[in-house]
């Protein structure tokens, strides 16, 4: 049996029991509950799944390509993810449960229903479900091609990119239509397990296989390669020492309200649990400096990739030394990589269409037409993802540069508008448009960073003025404003509401009818 063979038949089996797992965490719950079961889990998966849910929608394919890839390139800046994802598990310490509380309270199961309920407009939740959709459209798309490369390049080219496009969308929207979060969780499992493991592997065998170990190669690092130990980085990179700081900071604060992290917040069974869960996450992190160091071992071992090549620089290590079983084992773990975030993705844009957009319309009100109306979405975001990624790659591609910065925005109407009373219909909007409106801005003019710092963060800075501004100079909020906040501002180390009972039912139907406006 040839090597593409082999590893084609364990990448196929892999996926088998990752479609099997995820049907699999839903078996004799089918006709339980309707849309909080399947958006959120029921509200009651324990720390252990949070934690390798949370861990899996972090640990995407960008780790084993794009971190590879970064490392090779630039080398230093690259830890900016550790830094923005380490910081942003400690302020998820404190917001992942004071989010948690006001969904279960008012039994809400998105970022687009607290929004809406928030500020009493159903349409403006509507509208944040729009612009989310735009903002995670790209990821969706940029796992399918993560998973694409990793395929064909573990088959031997056995697989074309096309057809393996087509089995990332296939085996994701498989599991996540009919198991929901709950067999995203399951599946994170199987993935987690392969990716500690492999990585694992991979820092000790390659420096061992191409090096005398890590004292050889990290000398050669520091005699050939100093630049990539430094900000900027090599190649006189715009990535220096502000941009790391506004980056790890602006990542660190829209993390947390980032609609997958929240989604996996709103599925835990206690606040106690993500409290524990922000402890535990930042050990993940460890592995992110796997791919960082085997991107600069690939210097000495492929030196010369250019582009998006420079993306395989470990999988050309992994093809170039290892038996094709292992070949298999390893791509497996990657492309898991890819399907478990793209299937957060995808439930989450279409728990926000069923919950916020459609739910508009009086033939899709109540928790099971919401339930089969999101389940349809997923289907159609997940289509038109794939259907991008051949014909207008491009498209999604440059929609991804102001994604996370784009995504920031909604950082003042969700966070300060749950935690301070004050902030107006008016001024929230206001803000979260001028945020948006500079940031596009300043991406698409290629003015960022701008004078070394994350446009980002300064589109948040002028969308935060704005957004206090109008609240203080305009008019007072309505009365259907709903600033009942205060659960958020109380005690959030507290371990009040942790039992739910006020308004957390399994069908998340009094959720639906807040969102809807009183």
């Amino acid at each position: 049996m040839s090597d593409g063979a082999v590893a084609t038949t364990i990448f196929a089996v892999f996926m088998a029991g990752a479609v099997a797992l995820g049907l699999a965490a839903v078996r004799g719950r089918g006709k339980q509950g309707g849309l909080a079961e399947w958006s959120v889990g029921g509200r009651s998966l324990g720390a252990v799944f949070i934690w390798v849910l949370m861990a899996g929608e972090g640990y995407t394919s960008f780790s084993y390509l794009g971190a590879a890839g970064w490392g090779y390139n630039y080398g230093a800046p690259v830890l900016y993810v550790v830094a923005y994802m380490s910081c942003g598990y400690a302020v998820g310490y404190v917001v992942g449960p004071m989010l948690w509380a006001y969904a279960r309270r008012h039994g809400l199961v998105s970022i687009s229903d607290m929004v809406a309920h928030r500020y009493g407009r159903p349409w403006l939740g509507a509208g944040v479900a729009l612009l989310v959709t735009v903002f995670l459209l790209p990821y969706i798309q940029l796992q399918i091609t993560g998973m694409g490369v990793v395929v064909s390049t573990i088959s031997y080219g056995a697989i074309s990119l096309n057809w393996a496009y087509f089995i990332g969308f296939a085996v994701t929207t498989g599991f996540v239509v009919v198991s929901g979060l709950r067999g995203s969780a399951w599946v994170s499992v199987l993935k987690d397990v392969l990716v500690i493991g492999t990585l694992a592997f991979l820092v000790v065998y390659v420096p061992l296989h191409y090096f005398d170990g890590y004292g050889d190669f990290l000398d050669r690092v520091v005699r050939e390669k100093s630049d990539w130990l430094t900000l900027p980085g090599s190649g006189g990179s715009r990535y220096g020492e502000a941009w790391f700081a506004t980056t790890s900071l602006l990542n660190a604060l829209t993390v947390v309200i980032f609609p997958t992290t929240v989604a996996g917040y709103l599925g835990a069974r206690s606040a106690d649990g993500l409290r524990r869960n922000a402890i535990w996450l930042p050990a993940y992190n460890v592995l992110l400096f796997v791919p960082m160091l085997l991107g600069m071992a690939a210097l000495f071992v492929v030196p010369g990739l250019v582009g998006a090549e420079s993306n395989l620089a470990l999988f050309k290590l992994v093809v170039d030394s290892l038996p094709a079983w292992g070949v298999g084992v390893i791509g497996v773990a990657a492309a898991l990589s890819s399907i478990v975030p793209m299937a957060v993705f995808m439930l989450v844009i279409g728990t926000m269409w069923g919950s916020s957009v459609l739910s508009l319309l009086p033939r899709w009100r109540g928790p099971r037409r919401q339930k089969l109306a999101s389940q349809a979405v997923v289907v159609v975001a997940g289509a038109l993802a794939l259907v991008l990624t051949y014909a207008a790659p491009n498209t999604l591609v440059r929609l991804s540069l102001i994604s996370y910065e784009g995504m920031a925005q909604l950082v003042p109407m969700l966070l300060i508008g749950l935690v301070w009373r004050k902030l107006t219909l008016a001024g929230a909007v206001s803000g979260l448009v001028v945020g948006v409106g500079i940031v596009c801005a300043l991406v698409f003019s290629d003015h960022d960073p701008v004078f070394g710092v994350n446009a980002g963060i300064v589109a948040l800075a002028v969308n935060l003025a704005v957004a206090l501004g109008v609240s203080y100079a305009g008019p007072a909020g309505r009365r259907d404003e709903r600033p009942d906040a205060e659960v958020l501002a109380r005690d959030p180390l507290g371990a009040e509401g942790e039992d739910g009972a006020d308004g957390a039912d399994g069908e998340g139907e009094r959720g639906v009818r807040a969102a809807a406006g009183p």
